[in-house]
């Protein structure tokens, strides 16, 4: 089984746009800032095994994502920019720890952390094409089931 990165990319910026929490949604980490409102962006952090998580004769794999949220700290009042950025990541957040699959693209979300790292969010600063903005970075761990096959 091949990793269909591209599927499982767009799958997951399909659901944050559908969120309804972002003006847009990138493939990449953008070079600008946002325009208006909050974005978001999603790459590829970290593959690897996924520890204990494999079959008799294949490899399931962890594969970490990023998804970064975007605000300006030009664009609206100081002390909206937070708030805003919370409940984008709360909404994001509540729907990672249910039932989020991606459609069977992927077994599960690593809530806990049994394989690496746990969904989590660090908040921070970005300079970037001489603006700066306030960002949120999500670490979402996936487990995709039976990979990469064994040889014996």
């Amino acid at each position: 089984m091949a990793l269909d990165i591209r599927t499982i990319l767009s799958a997951v910026e399909s659901h944050a746009l559908a969120s309804g929490y972002f003006a847009g949604v990138n493939g990449h980490e953008p070079k600008s800032p946002p325009t208006s409102g909050i974005t978001a962006a999603v790459w590829v952090e970290q593959i690897g095994p996924a520890r204990g998580g494999s079959g008799l004769n294949s490899t399931s794999s962890r594969l970490a994502l990023f998804v970064r949220l975007y605000a300006s700290l030009m664009q609206q009042e100081p002390d909206a920019i937070d708030p805003a950025l919370m409940d984008a990541l709360d909404g994001l957040m509540a729907a990672y720890s249910s039932d989020f699959s991606l459609g069977g693209l992927v077994r599960q979300v690593d809530l806990l952390g049994n394989y690496g790292d746990p969904l989590s969010a660090r908040a921070g600063y970005l300079a970037e094409g001489g603006s700066e903005y306030r960002v949120m970075t999500i670490i979402l761990p996936l487990i995709v089931n039976d990979l990469w096959n064994q040889e014996a």
